[in-house]
C-alpha cells in the first residue's frame, strides 16, 4: 500500500506556518529583535521591513513561498513513494 500526501493540505500548512513566522518576525523586529533576519529576508521579499505593514507584506510573501515549498515537497514525496 502506497501512502501519499495530500498536496493541497501540505501546501497550505507550509504556507500558513512560514507566512505566520514572517509576520511574527516582522512585528518583533519593530522592537529590535531579529532585525538582521528581516534585513536579509527583505532583500528577497520586496517590501518586507520592520513595520506593521512591512510584516503583513512579508507574511503574504512567506505564505506564497511556503505554499510553493509545500507543494514541491508533497509532489516529490508522492512521486518517490510510487517508485518504491
Amino acid at each position: 500500500m502506497v501512502h501519499t500526501l495530500d498536496v493541497k493540505a501540505l501546501a497550505l500548512s507550509f504556507g500558513l506556518c512560514w507566512g505566520g513566522a514572517m509576520m511574527l518576525v516582522g512585528w518583533t523586529s519593530m522592537a529590535g529583535w531579529g532585525t538582521r533576519f528581516v534585513d536579509v529576508m527583505g532583500s528577497i521579499y520586496i517590501g518586507f521591513e520592520p513595520s506593521f505593514t512591512g510584516a503583513l507584506v512579508g507574511g503574504i510573501w512567506g505564505f506564497v513561498d511556503g505554499m510553493l515549498g509545500g507543494l514541491i515537497v508533497a509532489l516529490l514525496y508522492n512521486l518517490f513513494a510510487r517508485k518504491t
